[in-house]
């Protein structure tokens, strides 16, 4: 072989592996196949939305629900268009205790007849769909709102000889009644079954609570198994913000049954 024939070889070999890293180079830098993050992100939004709906209606089944105050039965404690919100481990894990205020299923004739409702039955079903899943507050229906005064095995009775309602012989005093209204416009004993609550609205004159219904299962009382839960916070409107406080001093004086 002569030198013309080493240098054309040469050539060659020197040009096949620069060859060969041009390619590699090319294959290292070229571009991953493209992937669509559109669908990425609705699917991640699709995950986080759906958890978020989950973790919603478990609270409002178990934990807490907001409830719309629709009527003035609990005046100035709770306003007409107030939102609360209602803890649902009393009764259950913790108990109802009296001076509690409770949100509870009208256990048969409380609300009377009701107004038509004029929604339409898309406004309805949106409604319905975003109060089920926790969004919305539940509108009244038919739910009610009330003060505990009497637990099961108590008496309840109005009035003392200074006009006060009495719970087992004792009279009491309550800070929570709206200014001007008489503890009771009208005289009642009650004894209240075991496993009930006798309940009655902060503003007594425009109220019809458990004296209104002596002909009832319970002669007024609720079963406790109609009761909600208990209201702990207003959370709307924002100037009547504030924890709904039990007025424990109203009733430790209160002998037991």
């Amino acid at each position: 072989m002569n030198d013309s024939d080493d240098s054309t070889a040469a050539t060659r070999d020197d040009a096949g592996p620069q060859h060969l890293k041009a390619e590699g180079r090319h294959a290292e830098t070229a571009p991953a196949p493209h992937r669509s993050k559109p669908r990425g992100l609705i699917r991640e939004a699709a995950v986080v939305l759906a958890s978020a709906l989950v973790l919603s209606i478990l609270i409002k089944t178990f934990l807490v629900q907001a409830f719309f105050i629709p009527s003035g039965s609990m005046e100035d404690t709770l306003a007409v268009g107030d939102r609360v919100l209602v803890s649902k481990l009393a009764p259950g894990p913790l108990d109802v205790h009296r001076g509690d205020i409770v949100v509870f299923v009208d256990p048969g004739g409380w609300l009377g007849d009701e107004a038509p409702d004029t929604r339409s039955a898309f406004q309805k079903g949106l409604e319905e769909a975003l109060t089920f899943i926790g969004l919305l507050p539940h509108n009244a229906g038919e739910h009610l709102i009330k003060r505990v005064i009497g637990v099961g095995g108590d008496t309840v009775e109005c009035c003392s000889d200074d006009g006060r309602v009495m719970v087992n012989g004792e009279p009491i005093d309550e800070p929570y009644l709206r200014p001007g209204v008489d503890p009771s416009a009208q005289e009642f004993v009650a004894e209240v079954p075991e496993g009930h609550v006798w309940l009655m609205g902060d503003n007594r004159s425009n109220s019809q609570d458990s004296r209104a219904h002596p002909g009832s299962p319970g002669g007024g009382a609720v079963p406790l198994s109609n009761v909600v839960g208990t209201a702990f916070v207003v959370l709307w409107p924002v100037e009547s913000w504030g924890l709904l406080r039990n007025p424990g001093d109203t009733f430790e004086d209160v002998p037991e049954p």
